[in-house]
C-alpha cells in the first residue's frame, strides 16, 4: 500500500520536486544544528566576556512580572533591562520583530539558548535546542544576530523561498519513473515526506497560537493538507497526534468566538 500510494505521489512532477527541495532542507537542519549550537555558546560567552554584569548575579528579580507575551517585553528589574538592551544591540531586527515570548528572561545569565530565541521567530518557546528546531528557524537566528557573519542575502533567499506543501492533481501526472527512487529508498522518501508534512501543520499550529485565532487563511492552508492526508492513507496514520492537537486548538476557537457572538448579540425587545 506504502509502496502504490508513494509512486502516485511521485509521479507528480511538481510534489517530486517539493520532496526533493524537502529533502535538502533537512541535510541543511542536519548540518546547521552543531554549527548554532557551538556558535550560540560562543556568543553568549562573548556576551558575558564584555559585559560582566550580566552574569550570574545579574539575577532577575522581577519574578513573573518579567514575562514577555509576544513581542512584548516590559523588563520589571535591572538585570532583565540590560539584558534585553544588549540583546537588542546585536539584533538585525531591532525595530521589527522581535520575539520575546520565545524566551524566560530569567535564564539568560546562565542559558545560551533562551538568550538565541530571541532572534528567532515566533511559537518556539518550548524549544530547548537546535536539535528541536527547522532549518527555518535557524536560517532565522543566523540573520538575524551579527554575530554570524554570513552572506545575508543568500540567507534572505532562502528563507523567502516557497517551500509550500505541492498536493498532485490528475492533470499535473508527467507519466515518468519516479527516478527520486535511485537513490533514496522507498522508507527515506516517506520519512522526508513525513517530516515535511509535521513541520507544516507544526507552523499552521504556531500561526492559529500567534494570532489567537483561526483565520480564513490558517483555516484554508488545514483543509488542504487535510484533504491531501485523506487520500493517503501511508502519511495519515503517522501524523495523527499533531492533526489532533491542530483540531483540539480549533475547537477551542470556535468554541471561543461562540461565545463572543452571544455576548455581543443585542438582546431583543420584549
Amino acid at each position: 500500500m506504502v509502496l502504490s500510494e508513494l509512486a502516485v505521489r511521485l509521479n507528480c512532477a511538481e510534489y517530486k520536486n517539493w520532496v526533493k527541495a524537502g529533502h535538502c532542507l533537512l541535510l541543511l537542519r542536519s548540518c546547521l544544528q552543531g554549527f548554532i549550537g557551538r556558535e550560540v555558546l560562543a556568543f553568549h560567552r562573548g556576551l558575558l566576556a564584555a559585559a560582566p554584569g550580566l552574569g550570574l548575579r545579574a539575577s532577575c528579580s522581577g519574578g513573573s512580572r518579567c514575562s514577555p507575551r509576544a513581542r512584548q517585553f516590559q523588563p520589571q528589574c535591572q538585570a532583565c533591562a540590560e539584558w534585553k538592551r544588549e540583546i537588542l544591540k546585536h539584533h538585525l531586527n531591532r525595530n521589527g520583530d522581535v520575539y520575546w515570548g520565545n524566551c524566560q528572561p530569567g535564564r539568560w545569565p546562565v542559558d545560551a539558548w533562551e538568550v538565541a530565541k530571541a532572534f528567532m521567530p515566533r511559537g518556539l518557546a518550548d524549544k530547548r535546542g537546535p536539535e528541536e528546531c527547522d532549518a527555518a528557524a535557524l536560517l532565522s537566528l543566523i540573520n538575524s544576530c551579527d554575530h554570524f557573519m554570513v552572506d545575508r542575502k543568500k540567507v534572505t533567499e532562502l528563507l523567502t523561498s516557497d517551500w509550500a506543501v505541492h498536493i498532485p492533481e490528475e492533470d499535473q501526472r508527467d507519466g515518468r519513473e519516479c527516478e527520486i527512487g535511485s537513490y533514496l529508498s522507498v522508507s527515506q522518501v516517506n520519512e522526508i515526506e513525513m517530516e515535511l508534512l509535521k513541520e507544516k501543520l507544526q507552523e499552521i499550529y504556531r500561526q492559529a497560537e500567534e494570532q489567537e485565532v483561526f483565520s480564513e487563511e490558517i483555516s484554508n492552508q488545514l483543509e488542504v493538507v487535510k484533504e491531501f492526508l485523506r487520500n493517503n492513507e501511508d502519511l495519515r496514520n503517522g501524523l495523527t497526534e499533531v492533526m489532533q492537537k491542530l483540531d483540539s486548538l480549533h475547537l477551542q476557537h470556535q468554541k471561543l468566538d461562540s461565545k463572543e457572538a452571544v455576548i455581543q448579540t443585542p438582546e431583543k425587545k420584549a
